[in-house]
C-alpha cells in the first residue's frame, strides 16, 4: 500500500490522501484510488494527478482512451487526459449527496483500453458551513399555568442544520433567562431535543405573557444561527401534568408500506378533570423527514405512515411524542420505529467497459467486457449473481466485488459465427427474486485462416479440335470461407512445359473470374490431351492459397480425309492387277488399302465402286476394301479393266478418297503385252509427228529446260512425301500385297518369284513368253508411253542369260 499526501487551499485547507491496492483476482482490475475535497468547488476545480498517483503515462491514457465512468446520472469529476488530472465537473452539494450521512463519498470508475484496466476512485467530500440551523417554526406559544412548580420542563422542538460535524448545531441559547433555563438533551440516533425548564414561578397577576428567544448556533467560521420567538401565555392553575404509559414504544414497519398504515399507538393519562384532563399529542424534536414519514393522531395517539419510507435511506426512525394538556403540562415518550427491508429493488447493469469486436484468432480468456451490477437492497435481497446465456463460447468471471469480466471460453471461429449475442441476466436472492437481463452483441472480426477452396480437386472439360484462339474452355471457381479482403480469390496458372510448348501459349486464365480460354486452335492429330495445375490464392496477409489440377481433352474433328497406301499412285504410271479368264466368282483381284490419321468414328472408312469398265465384272469389299469378281470372266470381256474405287470416312460431313486400279483380263503376258504393242505403235507414230513439230520451233532448248525443272521438282515431291509417309503417326495395318500367297483366302496372288520362258524372233511383236503356272495371278507395272520402245531396244540385253534388267523387269 502506497499513501500520497498533498495539502491545497480552496475555500479552506483541505487534505488528499491517494491509496493504491493492487488486486490479484483478475489482471482488468488494476487498483484503487481515494481523494479528498470540500464541497461547492466551482468547476473546473483540481482534485488530483491521477497519472502520477496510479502510476501511469498520459500516454497510456491517451492510447487507452482512458474515461470516467459512473453508475448514476450525476458526473461530478472529469478526467482531463491530456494532463492525467481530475477536475470538478459539476458543483457538488454535500447535503444533498449524503444528507447526514458521515464521511460523504462517491465512486466512480476509470477505464482504460488496449488491454482493458480498471481503477476504482472514491472521492470524499467534506463539508464547508453553508448552512444555517433552522426551526421548524418562527414562532412558538405555550401556556403555562401560574401554579406551575420550579422544574417543570417544557419541550421545544430543535433546530436543523443541514450541515455535519463542527459546521452542525453546536449550541442553543435562550434569552432571556429570568424564569427559564435551558436543557440539551442527546439521543441515541445523534439527534437532539430541547427542554425549558421553570427555574422561577411565575405570577399571572404580575405579568400574563413572556416572549423569549431560542438562538441555535453551530461551531463552523463564519458561525451561523437560527432563531425561534416562544411566546408563553401565563395560565390560571392546572395541577397535573399528562404521564405516558410507558417512556419508549418499539415498532416495525414495511418499507414501501401505504399512507395511512399504523405503525403503532400511544397513550397518556391526566389525573385533572375536565378540560385539564384532556391530552393532545403531537410529534415534536425530530428532524423533519421523519416528520414527513410519520403523522400522529391528536386525539387518539395513533402513529401512521405519512409518505414513502425507503430502508435504503435510513432503517430506523426516532419519533419523540409529547403528549400535552390544556394547562401546558407536557410528557415526552420515545418511539423506536424499524424499517424492515423488501425486496423492491431489481439488480442494475453497468457496462463498465465493451469491445463490440473481437477478433477470431484471440486465445481464451480475453476480456470483452466488464459490467458492475448492484443491488440497493440489503442482506439476502442485496445478494446478487450473475451469469450469461449458455450458447455462447464466453464465460463470465467475478473479479471484484460486484464487478463481472466476460472473457472468451474457446478460440472463435468467423466462418462458423460470425457474432454472438450475450445476454446478461443478474438476479437477487429475495422472496420472491428480481432480475434484470442486458444484451450485447459482439462481432467476430475476420482473420485469414481459411484457404480458398475448389469444389472438386481434379476437373476435366472437352474442347473440339479446329477451335478458334480465345475460345471459352469453362470456369473455375473457388470459395474463400473468409470476409472481405480475406475472400477475394485470384486465379494463376502454374507454368509449364507441354510436348516442348509452354503452357502459356496453350491457354490463359483470367485471374479474376477464372475463366480458362484457349490461346490457339489444337489439332488432335497433334495433341489430345493435355493438363496442367491452376491455383487460387485470396488477398490476405499472408496469403494462403490451393491447387486444382485442370486436363483438357480435344475432341477429334472430321478434319483429314483419307489417305490410300495400296495402290500406290504415281503420276508415271499405273498399277495393274492381272486376271486369269479362267478367274471364278469371288476371284480377289486386289485389294485397296487406305487409312485416316483421324479417330473414332471419323477414321471407320467404307470403299465403293465409282465407275469401272464392265460394273457387272467387280466389286469391292464395303470394309475391308477387297475386290473381286462377281461373275465368270469370259473370253468376251475387254483385256483392259479401269476400276475407280472411292474411300469414305465416317465423319460428318464425310471426306472421301478415290484410287484408280487398273486391271488386264488375259491367261498369259504375251496377250497383255501384244494389246499393249499395238497400242505402242499408235503412240509411236503421234510420238513422230510430235518430235518433227517440236524440230520446227524456235525454243526447243527452252521446252528442254523446262522439262528438267518439272522432272527434278516431281521427283522432290515424292521423295518428300514418301518421307512424310515414312514418319507418320498412322496407325500400321498389317497387308499382304497381291503377290503374296493368300493364306486366309480360297483364292490366290502371284507368287513373289515364278519361272518364266522367253522366245524371241527377229520380229518383237510376234515374240512369245511362256510363264510358269505357279500363281494365278500377274502384277505388272505399265508405262503406256515408253514400256515396250524400252523393251525393244534392251532385246539384245534379254538375250543374255540371267540378265539383271530382265530380272528387274519380271520380278516384282
Amino acid at each position: 500500500m502506497m499513501t500520497f499526501m498533498w495539502k491545497s487551499a480552496c475555500r479552506g485547507r483541505w487534505q488528499a490522501v491517494v491509496v493504491i491496492l493492487c488486486l490479484s483476482q483478475l489482471s482488468s482490475v488494476t487498483g484503487q484510488a481515494r481523494y479528498s475535497i470540500p464541497e461547492e468547488q466551482a468547476e473546473g476545480s483540481f482534485v488530483g494527478n491521477i497519472a502520477k498517483d496510479l502510476g501511469l503515462d498520459v500516454a497510456r491514457l491517451v492510447s487507452g482512451k482512458a474515461r470516467v465512468i459512473t453508475k448514476g446520472s450525476q458526473h461530478y469529476v472529469d478526467l482531463n487526459r491530456d494532463k492525467g488530472t481530475l477536475v470538478i465537473k459539476e458543483r457538488i452539494n454535500r447535503e444533498e449527496l449524503c444528507g447526514k450521512t458521515t464521511p460523504c463519498s462517491f465512486s466512480f470508475e476509470l477505464i482504460l483500453e488496449n488491454p482493458i484496466q480498471l481503477y476504482r476512485v472514491t472521492v470524499e467530500v467534506t463539508d464547508i458551513n453553508d448552512n444555517s440551523p433552522i426551526f421548524p417554526k418562527d414562532t412558538v406559544n405555550l401556556k403555562i399555568v401560574e401554579n406551575a412548580a420550579t422544574g417543570t420542563r417544557f419541550s421545544l422542538e430543535s433546530a436543523d442544520d443541514s450541515d455535519v460535524g463542527i459546521n452542525d448545531i453546536q449550541k442553543y441559547t435562550l434569552k432571556p433567562s429570568d424564569n427559564f433555563k435551558l436543557e440539551v438533551h442527546s439521543q441515541p440516533d445523534g439527534g437532539r431535543f430541547v427542554e425549558m425548564i421553570l427555574q422561577n414561578p411565575l405570577d399571572r397577576e404580575k405579568e400574563e405573557t413572556h416572549t423569549l428567544v431560542l438562538i441555535a448556533a453551530d461551531g463552523g467560521e463564519p458561525r451561523r444561527s437560527g432563531t425561534v420567538r416562544i411566546h408563553i401565555t401565563v395560565l390560571d392553575a392546572n395541577d397535573n401534568a399528562p404521564v405516558c404509559s410507558q417512556p419508549v414504544y418499539k415498532a416495525d414497519v414495511n418499507e414501501n408500506s401505504a399512507e395511512g398504515t399504523v405503525v403503532t399507538a400511544v397513550s397518556a393519562n391526566d389525573e385533572d378533570k375536565g378540560v385539564n384532563g384532556e391530552v393532545t399529542y403531537s410529534i415534536a424534536h425530530v428532524a423533519r423527514e421523519a416528520k414527513q414519514l410519520f403523522e400522529v393522531n391528536v386525539k387518539t395517539g395513533e402513529i401512521k405512515v405519512a409518505g414513502k419510507l425507503d430502508f435504503e435511506k435510513s432503517k430506523t426512525y426516532q419519533l419523540n411524542v409529547q403528549a400535552s394538556d390544556h394547562g401546558g403540562y407536557t410528557d415526552t415518550c420515545k418511539v423506536i420505529i424499524q424499517i424492515i427491508d423488501e425486496n423492491d429493488n431489481v439488480p442494475t447493469i453497468q457496462l463498465m467497459s465493451f469491445s463490440n469486436s473481437i477478433s477470431e484468432d484471440s486465445p481464451p480468456g480475453t476480456t470483452i467486457a466488464v459490467v458492475n451490477v448492484d443491488d440497493e437492497d440489503s442482506d439476502v435481497n442485496g445478494i446478487v449473481s450473475c451469469s450469461i446465456n449458455s450458447d455462447v463460447p464466453f464465460n463470465i468471471e467475478s473479479s471484484l466485488t460486484g464487478y463481472y469480466s466476460i472473457v472468451t471460453e474457446n478460440v472463435l471461429d468467423r466462418e462458423s459465427v460470425s457474432e454472438y449475442n450475450i445476454t446478461i441476466t443478474v438476479a437477487d436472492r429475495g422472496s420472491p427474486p428480481l432480475s434484470s437481463t442486458k444484451n450485447i452483441n459482439v462481432k467476430v472480426s475476420d482473420v485469414n485462416d481459411s484457404p480458398p477452396t475448389f469444389d472438386k480437386s481434379e476437373y476435366s472439360n472437352t474442347i473440339p479440335e479446329n477451335n478458334s484462339p480465345g475460345f471459352s474452355v469453362f470456369t473455375l471457381n473457388a470459395h474463400d470461407a473468409d470476409w472481405g479482403q480475406n475472400a477475394r480469390v485470384s486465379y494463376l496458372l502454374e507454368e509449364k512445359e507441354i510436348n516442348g510448348v509452354a503452357l502459356s501459349s496453350l491457354v490463359s486464365i483470367n485471374s479474376e473470374t477464372g475463366a480458362i480460354h484457349a490461346v490457339r486452335s489444337f489439332d488432335y492429330e497433334q495433341l489430345k490431351w493435355f493438363e496442367f495445375n491452376v491455383t487460387a490464392r485470396d488477398a490476405g496477409s499472408p496469403p494462403l492459397s490451393s491447387v486444382t489440377t485442370v486436363r483438357i481433352l480435344i475432341q477429334d474433328q472430321n478434319d483429314n480425309p483419307p489417305q490410300v497406301l495400296y495402290p500406290v499412285q504415281t503420276g508415271g504410271s499405273v498399277v495393274g492387277e492381272m486376271v486369269p479368264r479362267s478367274a471364278d466368282v469371288g476371284y480377289l483381284v486386289s485389294k485397296v488399302v487406305a487409312v485416316d490419321v483421324d479417330s473414332g468414328q471419323n477414321a471407320w472408312l467404307s470403299y465403293k465402286l465409282q465407275k469401272a469398265t464392265d460394273r457387272a465384272l467387280f466389286e469391292v469389299g464395303l470394309q475391308n476394301g477387297e475386290i473381286r469378281t462377281i461373275r465368270q470372266v469370259t473370253d468376251k470381256d475387254p483385256v483392259n479393266q479401269k476400276l475407280t474405287v472411292i474411300v469414305e470416312d465416317n465423319g460428318q460431313p464425310s471426306r472421301s478418297a478415290t484410287v484408280i486400279v487398273n486391271v488386264a483380263v488375259a491367261d498369259s503376258f504375251s496377250e497383255v503385252l501384244s494389246e499393249f504393242t499395238d497400242f505402242k505403235q499408235d503412240k509411236e507414230y503421234n510420238d513422230n509427228l510430235t518430235f518433227y513439230l517440236v524440230l520446227a520451233l524456235a525454243v526447243v532448248s527452252f521446252l528442254f529446260i523446262t522439262c528438267l525443272v518439272v522432272i527434278i521438282s516431281v521427283k522432290i515431291y515424292r521423295w518428300r512425301q514418301s518421307r512424310v509417309l515414312y514418319h507418320s503417326n498412322l496407325p500400321v495395318i498389317p497387308y499382304y500385297p497381291p503377290r503374296y500367297s493368300d493364306t486366309l483366302g480360297g483364292t490366290g496372288t502371284l507368287q513373289h518369284v515364278y519361272n518364266y520362258e522367253v522366245c524371241r524372233t527377229t520380229d518383237s511383236r510376234k515374240s512369245d513368253c511362256k510363264f510358269g503356272r505357279a500363281g494365278s495371278q500377274n502384277v505388272l507395272i505399265m508405262d503406256p508411253t515408253g514400256t515396250m520402245q524400252k523393251i525393244h531396244r534392251e532385246n539384245s540385253i534379254l538375250d543374255e542369260p540371267d540378265s539383271p534388267l530382265e530380272v528387274r523387269h519380271l520380278m516384282y
